[in-house]
């Protein structure tokens, strides 16, 4: 079914919003005295899926799973049924079934202004994991702390790096976080300090939403791993790049990311984005052949990451990047997070990694930025930043451009707050 051009809520038809009748992302809402329940984002409203299915207009199948805390039991229920229910909406907010549009008093019940709505973590997440998958990060960060030369380790073009993250401390959009503590080795000092996080960071990142579990010992290959990922949300990762750098070796990060990972409240279907795919990037060396894959996992989505200062009037654009430059898809980080028969359960968190390009302007870290601090950046209050101060506000979006329309993410942001 091809999606009418055009809503009946004029919102949606504004060429600028994320929220096209082409999107259609889902999220957890309430709204005041209210319980939490299930909503779809269109132009400024938020259609509560609750009351549209107590009304009888959405199917049979999805019955009572719209009445709940997360996405989870909807996803549950699997592809056929999420696709039902897009083609549903998308015939009710279109007009072509005009039950909700001619319905003055459920209109009423339905159709929440998005100001008026508190959004909520949209998936319970059993397990977080966070790949390290743009090969021009991973260059930079190898340029700074190993040899300028030889800045890829030996195992990056052969295997998606990843490790497993802590699920309990992602939060949603708009959640305010504390300036972590941990150890920290200074230069000429013998041993390491117990302090606050002196580099502070965010990445830049996406991540899917885990949509069809798969069985302990059975991997996921490429070519079906799209058939196991629900959806995606913006990601920033945040990052305290000097309790990091003592901690990681031997075995990765720990304090220094655990402390907080932020979500946008919308999670974008992959069916929404499905006219975005575009070729993978080439890779050489060839995978082998558990990575190799015949179709197209690239995903063409603009993203921008803007810091505004406790007291700036305004937020100042840092960086402007593309996620379809990734050098590892999806698709490979989910077969390879399989391939030795780990599992996935839905709801399950996989992160991108930090995304960035081949420019200064399109580096996803203030740690490439600022070239780990030696070259602060000047913002637009004529403040300078190295690595984030408390009160800093970071605000990252995406979206997918198409034709008259998009379908974005809205925003993922997050503000510094003091050390305990």
């Amino acid at each position: 079914m091809t999606a009418p051009q055009t809503s009946w809520i004029d919102s949606a038809n504004d060429g600028n919003t994320h929220f096209s009748l082409q999107n259609l992302p889902y999220g957890v809402f309430s709204t005041q005295g209210q319980a939490l329940r299930v909503g779809v984002a269109i132009g400024d409203q938020v259609v509560d899926l609750n009351a549209l299915d107590q009304a009888g207009l959405l199917p049979e199948a999805a019955r009572g799973t719209f009445a709940a805390t997360s996405l989870n039991r909807f996803i549950a229920l699997g592809q056929p049924v999420w696709s039902e229910t897009r083609r549903r909406l998308t015939a009710l907010l279109s007009g072509a079934d005009a039950a909700l549009r001619d319905n003055a008093a459920l209109r009423d019940r339905a159709l929440v202004p998005m100001s008026a709505a508190t959004l909520h973590l949209p998936v319970e997440i059993p397990g977080y994991t966070d790949f390290y998958s743009s090969k021009e990060h991973a260059t930079n960060v190898g340029r700074m702390f190993r040899d300028p030369d030889n800045a890829l380790l030996p195992n990056w073009l052969e295997i998606p790096i990843g490790y497993n993250g802590r699920a309990s401390s992602v939060v949603v959009s708009g959640t305010p976080l504390h300036r972590p503590n941990g150890q920290i080795k200074l230069p000429n000092e013998a041993r390491p300090v117990f302090s606050a996080c002196r580099k502070l960071d965010f990445e830049l990142e996406m991540g899917f939403i885990v949509g069809k579990p798969s069985a302990l010992g059975e991997p996921v290959s490429t070519a079906d791993a799209p058939a196991h990922m629900f959806g995606m949300v913006l990601l920033n990762d945040w990052s305290a790049r000097d309790i990091q750098q003592w901690e990681y070796v031997p075995l990765g990060p720990f304090n220094s990311k655990g402390f907080g990972t932020s979500i946008s409240p919308w999670v974008v279907t992959m069916e929404a984005l499905e006219p975005f795919r575009r070729d993978n990037p080439a890779q050489s060396p060839e995978p082998l052949p558990y990575l190799q894959q015949q179709d197209k996992n690239a995903y063409d989505i603009a993203l921008e990451v803007a810091l505004q200062p406790a007291g700036a009037a305004a937020p100042s654009t840092i960086c402007r990047t593309n996620f379809k430059a990734m050098y590892w898809t999806m698709a490979q980080q989910l077969a390879h997070h399989t391939v030795s028969g780990c599992n996935v359960r839905v709801g399950d968190l996989m992160g991108s990694g930090t995304i960035s390009g081949t420019t200064l302007d399109s580096y996803g870290s203030l740690l490439e930025l600022t070239r780990n601090g030696a070259e602060p950046l000047t913002l637009a209050d004529g403040s300078q930043r190295s690595f984030l101060q408390d009160g800093d506000d970071v605000i990252m979006t995406g979206y997918c451009q198409g034709d008259g329309y998009r379908v974005g993410f809205g925003t993922v942001s997050g503000k510094i707050l003091p050390a305990r």
